[in-house]
C-alpha cells in the first residue's frame, strides 16, 4: 500500500491503495464516484472512460497510483454550476440511450472528441468513439447527438 494524491474534478484525494488497485475502483469504491461503470474489466468497452490531462482513459486498465499527478474529470465533474455541458444536453435532447449503462463512457469519449475538432466529420466522430460499446445498439442516436453537440459547441456552447 501507498499514499498518493488524485486530482479529481478539481478536488485533491490522499489516496492509500495498493499499487495494483484500479483507478476505477478507487473512484467507485473509495471516493464514491459511481458514474464511471466497470463494463468489461479490460479497457475494451469504454464504460470507465475517464479524462486523463484530457485524453479519454479507461481506468479499469491503469493503476490508480499511475494517474497521481495528472488532472482526471469523471463524468460527476464534467457540469458546472448546475449547467450540462452541450454533450450532456445533446445526448438527453436525442435520447442517446437505453439502459444508460455506456452512456457515461461515450459523454466522456464524446468531450474529448470536441475539444480537440469542433466540427468533426462523420469519420472523426466514428474513430474517437470506436471502442466504446453499446449493447443497446443506440449508435445512431449517439452520433446524432455528437453531431448535435458540436453544433452547440460551434456556437460558443462548449467548454
Amino acid at each position: 500500500m501507498g499514499e498518493f494524491v488524485l486530482n479529481i474534478n478539481g478536488k485533491r484525494y490522499g489516496v492509500n491503495a495498493g499499487s495494483d488497485e484500479t483507478l476505477l475502483s478507487v473512484l467507485r469504491n473509495r471516493l464514491e464516484l459511481t458514474g464511471t461503470k466497470y463494463g468489461c474489466g479490460e479497457g475494451q468497452c469504454g464504460a470507465c472512460t475517464v479524462l486523463m490531462d484530457g485524453a479519454p482513459t479507461r481506468s479499469c486498465s491503469i493503476p490508480a497510483v499511475a494517474a497521481a499527478n495528472t488532472k482526471i474529470i469523471t463524468i460527476e465533474g464534467l457540469e458546472q454550476d448546475g449547467k450540462l455541458t452541450p454533450v450532456q444536453k445533446a445526448f438527453l435532447d436525442e435520447g442517446a440511450f437505453q439502459c444508460g449503462y455506456c452512456t457515461s463512457g461515450m459523454i466522456m469519449s464524446a468531450t474529448a472528441l470536441l475539444r480537440d475538432h469542433h466540427s468533426p466529420n462523420y469519420e472523426q466522430i466514428l474513430g474517437a468513439m470506436d471502442g466504446n460499446v453499446c449493447r443497446c445498439g443506440s449508435y445512431p442516436r449517439i452520433l446524432e447527438a455528437i453531431k448535435r453537440a458540436a453544433g452547440q459547441t460551434a456556437s460558443g456552447g462548449g467548454r
